[in-house]
């Protein structure tokens, strides 16, 4: 086994455990995350792939409530959800934890302590609205009001969804709580802010000197713009009695913001991995040699290129972010995914209507990755990708390939003397489609590294259809095991490079084709590492055509949803 090359540390966004996985989920952050993991994990390199369950915060506390049930059950029932998505959907973890795990408590109050030793943090004092009748503060987005913008009746505290204004509690007009509907009222009350205005130059400097031509261009605008705002402290706590208590002067009922404590997560959760594993956790985190890379979505930039580096720097010996290759959004036919309107196509639904079909959605959100800007997914384009691309390409090629070698030599994989120079042009083409992957995939160019994957079928069936080897089974037998070889070979290719985009495709070739402990790296002398005494059996199709029935079945069950 050849020598580990680098270690790395890949962590993905905690999903928040107040509702099932959605496509967006899926091609914005974990499918990315998940395959790029795979490939460093194929290329020898020590990975720990790193993710959990965020479970505190008022949108927990309060979905608990409308279900009447406590904030446990709430989570305990969506984290077991999520779980079972993500390992449906081959998404490989080293560790999936919980944000409710003891060790998460833990490590993130010393992540407090350790920061307020270190005076990142003020006391200040605020009035913050507050329902009297449910006895509790109010999260910006848990008040509504009329827009002194636009005069939208339902804008919320933060953000009006109409003009798309951002706003402040205290500039709505006649602002009511979204909970129990009433007016509420201004109380004083203490929290500790972090003290991000302090640390401008440190993140200017970082992110768009010194990493602004290798991170995405959405990334460091993102941030330039957030810096060219101005930077303002940021309350770490909060009055609310779901999450991770702390005391300020010895008053009870605060705890740690979601934001603050979410990120360190991952910390805790590698923690946790480690010592079932008998690993050492600080070579992940504190190592400068690690490389440390988050996948999220746009969404949460400014916490994990900001705030968070903030926090690692502070705290003194954590390493900071390689890269955060942060995606944009994927719409849903033309709209915004809506997990309140229900505009979604989830998870655990799809495996029902398309059983087994994973790879076909791995690979369709893939080639449709809102790596630089918001994509779309329509269910026709579902269709047509399936059908066009891994039925008629990926599947027909492998599919008559062994159909041949089944048909001329009982299963048995050719082995001619020669090969000729046609085919070496081909195998050529094939290892220059393998170097252009990999490179695509150290990029974060997920969307360019499957058009490449499925490009090597494509070459795959060019060769095959110039070269007609049914044609000249008899004039020209040896032509033919060269020709057919030279087809096995690329369907090694392929079956091993198609592991990080559709891992249960792969697995299946790999089985047809004997391939057992086959690396990324033995590619490299492909032909001395194949197991010519292997006699391929039973061949199965790997893709099936989706029918329009089907399609139709997705779009009227989006069109027919009462809440759109």
């Amino acid at each position: 086994m050849p020598k580990n090359k680098e270690t790395f540390t890949i962590t993905a966004a905690l999903p928040y455990a107040n509702g099932p996985i959605h496509i967006g989920h899926l091609a914005g952050v974990y499918i990315p995350a998940d395959i790029f993991a795979r490939y460093k994990r194929l290329t020898n390199n020590d990975v720990a792939f790193i993710c959990g369950s965020d479970e505190h915060g008022v949108a927990i506390s309060l979905a608990s409530k409308k279900a009447s049930i406590s904030p446990k059950e709430l989570i305990d029932k969506y984290d077991k959800m999520i779980k079972k998505s993500f390992d449906e959907f081959g998404i490989l973890f080293d560790n999936y934890s919980r944000t409710s795990n003891k060790i998460h408590h833990e490590t993130s109050i010393n992540f407090f302590e350790n920061l307020k030793e270190k005076n990142l943090f003020s006391l200040i004092k605020s009035e913050q609205f507050f329902d009297v009748n449910e006895n509790q503060f109010l999260a910006d987005r848990y008040i509504s009001g009329t827009c002194p913008v636009c005069g939208f009746d339902e804008a919320y505290g933060d953000q009006c969804e109409k003009c798309g204004s951002t706003l402040s509690p205290e500039e709505l007009k006649n602002p009511k709580s979204t909970i129990s509907n009433s007016a509420p009222i201004l109380k004083e009350t203490k929290h500790y802010y972090i003290k991000l205005d302090e640390f401008e130059e440190f993140i200017r400097n970082w992110i768009t000197v010194e990493n602004k031509d290798k991170w995405k261009t959405n990334v460091v605008g993102q941030v330039k713009s957030w810096l060219d705002s101005g930077l303002k402290p940021r309350a770490v706590t909060r009055d609310l009695d779901w999450g991770i208590p702390v005391k300020i002067d010895d008053e009870d009922g605060k705890v740690l913001y979601v934001w603050f404590e979410a990120p360190i997560g991952y910390i805790s959760s590698t923690i946790e991995w480690a010592k079932a594993n008998d690993k050492d956790w600080e070579q992940y985190w504190k190592n400068p040699e690690t490389n440390l890379i988050h996948f999220i979505g746009k969404d949460n930039i400014v916490f994990h290129c900001i705030i968070f580096p903030i926090m690692l720097r502070m705290f003194g010996d954590f390493i900071l972010p390689k890269n955060v290759p942060a995606n944009e959004f994927l719409n849903l036919e033309g709209n915004k995914i809506s997990t309140s309107r229900n505009w979604a196509v989830w998870l655990h639904e799809y495996l029902i209507d398309f059983p087994n079909m994973q790879d076909v959605l791995r690979y369709v959100l893939t080639s449709t990755c809102p790596e630089t800007k918001d994509n779309d997914f329509t269910w026709k384009d579902f269709q047509t990708r399936n059908n066009s691309e891994l039925v008629a390409i990926y599947g027909n090629f492998t599919n008559r390939v062994l159909s041949l070698i089944n048909k001329y030599y009982d299963g048995k994989i050719p082995n001619p003397d020669s090969r000729n120079n046609a085919d070496e042009l081909v195998l050529n083409e094939v290892k220059s489609l393998k170097s252009k992957i990999e490179l695509s995939l150290n990029e974060f160019k997920f969307r360019e590294a499957i058009k490449n994957l499925m490009n090597i079928a494509r070459v795959g069936n060019k060769h095959l259809a110039e070269t007609e080897p049914w044609k000249i089974k008899e004039s020209d037998p040896e032509r033919v095991e060269q020709i057919l070889q030279t087809s096995y070979i690329i369907i090694t290719y392929l079956s091993v490079l198609s592991e990080p985009f559709i891992p249960f495709t792969s697995y299946k070739l790999m089985k047809m084709i004997g391939l057992n402990n086959f690396s990324w790296d033995m590619l490299d002398n492909v032909s001395e590492n194949i197991d010519y005494s292997f006699k391929i059996d039973k061949i199965e199709m790997l893709f099936r055509k989706i029918e329009d029935s089907e399609i139709d079945l997705q779009i009227n069950k989006l069109n027919g949803n009462p809440n759109l």
